[in-house]
């Protein structure tokens, strides 16, 4: 996947590490549809307040105690980070099980870092229904990136679904993703013109001078944190960057839409 320019250098990796958590320090997060967080014991309120005191102004979003190392989960931001039970020490990192080879972290973020699809304004988005179209994709994704051709390809082999794809030119990484995105978006029929563009490199006859929502799903991306295409949201509002392979696709799209089911029930009782 493309990703936004970051830090070069490896031997700065402490130091971006250290930024990363400032910044889950010093931002709120929007528009959001987390998980609602768990009760506080009288023991994760106590690491609450203590955060707080050491990080002034910062929102603490949720503690939980966890099964590993006596640590404690903190949700700042949409980022997650452990501390002890007097918070003297944060760890900054991922926890893997050995066992069932998962990432801990990684797994919890996408339950806690949920997007409210609903929410979404789809109409800025071109829409392909294939077969029923009962399943849904969201997808971010630019017209240059090598690795957003690669997810269309994957996409040929899943069926029954309905794909939502906002324009999200990366504009430091392909300048002219922009100019190319309005014009298949100014065109008679949108979906044909983008199927027509990742097929053969062909572009419609405009000049992409139309009403575009180019500038608006630039917004929309950064609010929700989107610096890598191509990067997929699922029924569920869980967030998966890259170009997964059609099987991967299908089994996110299953656990998704069983995952949003039971999100739907448990808000209504």
């Amino acid at each position: 996947m493309h990703r936004s320019p970051a830090r070069p250098r490896v031997r700065a990796a402490g130091m971006a590490a250290l930024a990363a958590l400032a910044l889950a320090l010093a931002i709120p997060a929007p528009g959001l549809a987390a998980d609602k967080p768990a009760p506080l014991t009288a023991e994760a309120a106590g690491v609450k307040k203590a955060i707080e005191q050491k990080f002034p102004g910062a929102e603490v979003r949720g503690v939980v105690k966890t099964p590993y190392f006596g640590l404690f989960e903190v949700q700042f931001d949409d980022r997650i980070v452990y501390t002890d039970a007097k918070a003297k020490y944060i760890v900054v990192g991922a926890v893997y099980d050995t066992e069932t080879k998962v990432n801990l972290t990684e797994e919890r973020q996408r339950k806690l870092n949920r997007v409210d699809v609903a929410s979404l304004p789809l109409d800025l988005a071109i829409k392909k229904v294939k077969g029923t179209g009962e399943r849904t994709l969201v997808v971010f994704s630019d017209a240059d990136c090598p690795f957003c051709h690669k997810l269309e390809e994957e996409l040929k082999g899943v069926d029954n679904v309905t794909i939502y794809t906002f324009l999200y030119p990366i504009d430091s990484l392909h300048p002219d993703a922009a100019r190319k995105s309005r014009m298949i978006w100014c065109a008679p029929d949108r979906q044909k013109a983008w199927d027509a563009f990742f097929a053969t490199g062909a572009l419609p006859d405009n000049k992409g001078d139309c009403d575009n929502p180019v500038a608006k799903t630039a917004e929309l991306g950064a609010k929700f944190k989107v610096n890598a295409t191509p990067t997929l949201v699922f029924a569920d509002g869980s967030i998966v960057p890259g170009a997964l392979p059609a099987a991967r696709l299908e089994s996110e799209l299953k656990t998704a839409e069983a995952e949003a089911k039971k999100l739907a029930a448990a808000r209504k009782s």
